[in-house]
């Protein structure tokens, strides 16, 4: 039994334990919560941040989808045709992704699903399409999600290493404003589709889909319900303020000597997934771990104690 330890504070209090075992080390967690319903954020909202992307989705309005799509006959099925699907987005750049289609003529609702961290091929979700439901699977990084593993595990250690602090000094040119920006575009292309029901869209994801899946409903009145799974980039200055911020860790210990900058900070405000959060007028369902290291589950209580939507 381990006595002796609390919070004053709403937050969390976490025990570690590690044993060697016949040679082999076990690491094991557990974390407590104090009250987290009551846990506000760190991140500050800027007066301009609805001008700020009401500008910024301007800039789309004037670029054609310019849809491109072939069959992956590869992974498609007797019920459902995958495609592989590439449309317009900000500063000639693209999109890439899956699009997924109940091969059965009809109208169905759509999905946006949001990646996570990193890059990867895609291969479709066929088990969601099979039922009814389009799918539409983006990459982030414009470039296409059907080449070998191996280029994009090249990437992830090339190019696109540390990606989500690139032009962290500038809101305008933030890696992530072509990336938010490019959800938005994915809609376009969604509720473009011959077969779309023109009424039920929602958007899911896990990590940084979690926090992209937030991002885009509060952006985008036309996507009506979403899923959120352990979202990241929740509260990110968290550090600061002598508690655990969101993935990427853009001010934890490895990083908050370089980062710890007033341009910097300011362009988190612009991106931080709590000032999305505030602004969510759709159903939503969150769900998280308490012994996530990768997106703490300070960070997430943070934002979801800003939705004021249905939850």
């Amino acid at each position: 039994m381990i006595d002796g330890y609390t919070l004053q504070e709403p937050g969390f209090l976490r025990c570690e334990v590690t044993s060697v075992v016949n040679g082999k080390t076990i690491r094991r967690l557990v974390t407590v919560a104090f009250s987290p319903e009551a846990i506000k954020p760190t991140i500050e909202m800027p007066e301009d941040f609805n001008e700020f992307w009401t500008k910024s989705i301007a800039q789309l309005k004037n670029i054609p989808l310019d849809a491109k799509a072939e069959l992956m006959s590869e992974y498609s099925t007797n019920e459902v045709n995958v495609y592989h699907v590439n449309f317009k987005n900000i500063n000639n750049s693209r999109i890439y992704g899956t699009l997924s289609v109940p091969k059965k003529s009809g109208k169905y609702p759509a999905a946006l699903k949001v990646p996570g961290a990193g890059a990867r091929p895609y291969k479709g979700d066929v088990d969601m399409a099979k039922n009814g439901i389009i799918v539409l699977e983006i990459g982030i990084h414009g470039i296409p999600i059907n080449l070998d593993t191996q280029v994009y595990e090249d990437l992830k250690a090339g190019g696109l290493y540390a990606y989500h602090a690139a032009n962290l000094d500038d809101k305008d040119n933030y890696y992530y404003k072509r990336v938010y920006l490019g959800c938005i575009k994915a809609v376009d292309f969604l509720i473009s589709h011959e077969s779309y029901d023109g009424k039920n869209l929602a958007v899911y994801g896990g990590s940084q889909g979690g926090a992209l899946a937030i991002v885009t409903a509060a952006l985008d009145s036309r996507v009506k319900f979403l899923t959120a799974n352990y979202p990241a980039l929740c509260d990110v200055t968290g550090y600061l303020h002598n508690r655990a911020g969101g993935w990427p860790h853009l001010f934890g210990p490895s990083t908050i000597a370089f980062n710890n900058k007033k341009d910097r900070l300011e362009t988190c405000k612009y991106y931080d997934v709590v000032n999305f959060a505030k602004n969510l007028k759709v159903p939503g369902h969150y769900s998280w771990g308490f012994n996530d290291e990768v997106c703490p589950p300070t960070s997430m209580y943070a934002a979801y104690n800003s939705i004021t939507a249905t939850k």
